[in-house]
């Protein structure tokens, strides 16, 4: 199971991301949780590289960021 692999920095990461969403929705007002926004926010938080040093992806690079 990946789970068990990551550990606690992948359950941390989580736990920032689950924060992070809920907090954006309550200062928007949002009277009921917004599911699908949470999940796209784990989504992202995951997907992101695991360190600074390891840059970009080429599917992240656009004019503006490519150097």
């Amino acid at each position: 199971m990946e789970t068990a692999k990551a550990g606690p920095k992948r359950r941390q990461t989580i736990a920032m991301a689950v924060s992070a969403e809920l907090e954006r929705q309550a200062r928007d007002g949002a009277t009921r949780i917004d599911i699908e926004a949470l999940a796209e926010a784990v989504d992202v938080a995951l997907d992101m590289p695991a360190a600074a040093g390891e840059g970009r992806r080429p599917q992240d690079l656009n004019a503006t960021n490519d150097d």
